[in-house]
Formats: structure tokens, C-alpha cells, sequence
């Protein structure tokens, strides 16, 4: 589930799934730390990829797998080319901002009914 939050960002929720260890790159110290979502829709499931960038990363420490999230986030995009004849390619990233623990693994309670499905036949693909 995708929302907007307050200050104009947008939101996603889910589970965590993965959360790895702060990586260093270059010489001047960037650090990165992938955090990734998952959300479970019944027909399939879908992994969302969040980054979280220099001091941000400290901040996912408390984070543990199963728990229910709701991260705020902004897209970053990059266009890169090898050398002025190669092909150009574009990537897309989602850099964490904020997080907002939810509800953790252990929490009592079934999960909130999805009806996304119900846009859906069994002939269509879900995305």
C-alpha cells in the first residue's frame, strides 16, 4: 500500500523481510543500508527495495524481521553512460526517510483483509 504522508512524501507499508548490514563506499565514507519490504496480497508477493543513506542507517538498528512497517520515502533517479557511444540507462531508488514501526512480528491479531485482489481476474497478470 502506497499513501502520501504529511509533508508531502509518500508512505509504504509492510513486513520487513531483509535488513543488511551498512555498506561504506568511496573515500569519503557514503554509507547505505538496504531495508527490504514485503507485502503479501494473497496472489503474490510483492519486495520493495528501501535505502537508507549516511546517518539513516544507524536509525534502522531497532528494525527486525516481521515487523510491520510504514516507511516514508522520495525516489531518486540517476541516468548513467559508460561513454558517449555505450547505451544509456536510467536507475530508480527509493531513499527511506523516516520509519514508523507499526506492530511487530509477535503481534496478536490476524492481518487486515486485502481486497486489491478483487480488481483481478485469474487471466490477468497483477501488474
Amino acid at each position: 500500500m502506497v499513501a502520501m504522508a504529511d509533508q508531502g512524501n509518500p508512505t509504504v507499508s509492510g513486513v520487513v523481510h531483509l535488513v543488511e548490514d551498512t555498506k561504506t563506499y568511496g573515500q569519503k565514507g557514503f554509507r547505505k543500508r538496504l531495508v527490504v519490504l514485503e507485502q503479501d496480497t494473497g496472489r503474490f508477493t510483492n519486495f520493495i527495495p528501501l535505502e537508507f543513506i549516511q546517518d539513516a542507517c544507524d536509525t534502522v538498528d531497532g528494525l527486525n524481521v516481521g515487523d510491520n512497517v510504514e516507511v516514508t520515502y522520495r525516489l531518486s533517479g540517476r541516468r548513467w553512460q559508460r561513454d558517449k557511444n555505450s547505451e544509456v540507462k536510467f536507475f530508480l531508488s527509493a531513499e527511506a526517510t523516516s520509519f514508523r514501526v507499526a506492530g511487530s512480528a509477535s503481534s496478536d491479531g490476524p492481518p487486515p483483509p486485502d481486497d486489491s485482489e478483487a480488481a483481478f481476474s485469474d487471466d490477468e497478470v497483477p501488474f
